[in-house]
């Protein structure tokens, strides 16, 4: 894990520094999603936002940092290997707790809920504590299981922000429907 090792890393900071600028500004996204559904006075509680609304964002800020620690001038992998499997056991955590939040919901996720809310990131976060565990083995596969594994968390992001927009304009749209038909009866 000399030199050689972390010139492995050199390829890779274009990637990380487009990976990373669009997570910072997708972060932005999710906060005028989360406008829009207190202005839409949507239905819900503390528990949907902690199931639904916050994790998109630790999920856009999970690819910012993981992009800051591939980005940043280590002495050797094995400091990235250490902060990369620190960043995937704490996501694991924070993804069963949000799990836990999204059983407990008034809202009852559907299949494509549970697995753009639950699975993909508990899988993108272990995925993340095995491509810090191979960094000594093969640095080569475990750059490229961290990339993707950077990649799976701006895509979570992006569906969850664009899901959770939908849902509200489209109870929005119900309850402007259920209105007109009130006044027509």
């Amino acid at each position: 894990m000399g030199q050689s090792s972390l010139s492995l890393l050199a390829g890779w900071v274009n990637f990380y520094v487009i990976v990373g600028s669009s997570a910072g500004a997708l972060t932005g996204l999710q906060f005028v999603v989360m406008t829009l559904i207190s202005e839409s006075q949507a239905t819900g509680s503390m528990r949907e936002i902690r199931a639904f609304g916050t994790p998109t964002v630790v999920h856009f800020c999970a690819a910012l940092l993981i992009s800051a620690i591939m980005s940043a001038p280590w002495p050797a992998l094995s400091n990235i290997s250490l902060c990369l499997a620190v960043c995937g056991g704490a996501g694991v955590a924070y993804s069963l707790t949000t799990i836990w939040h999204a059983w407990k919901a008034a809202y009852t996720p559907d299949a494509e809920d549970w697995i753009w809310y639950a699975a993909f990131p508990l899988t993108a976060y272990a995925a993340l504590v095995a491509a810090a565990i191979m960094f000594g083995q093969s640095p080569s596969l475990s750059l490229f299981v961290t990339g993707a594994t950077t990649l799976l968390f701006l895509f979570i992001g992006i569906h969850n922000a664009w899901d959770t927009v939908t849902y509200v304009a489209l109870q929005r749209w119900q309850r402007s429907e259920a209105s007109k038909h009130k006044e027509q009866s």
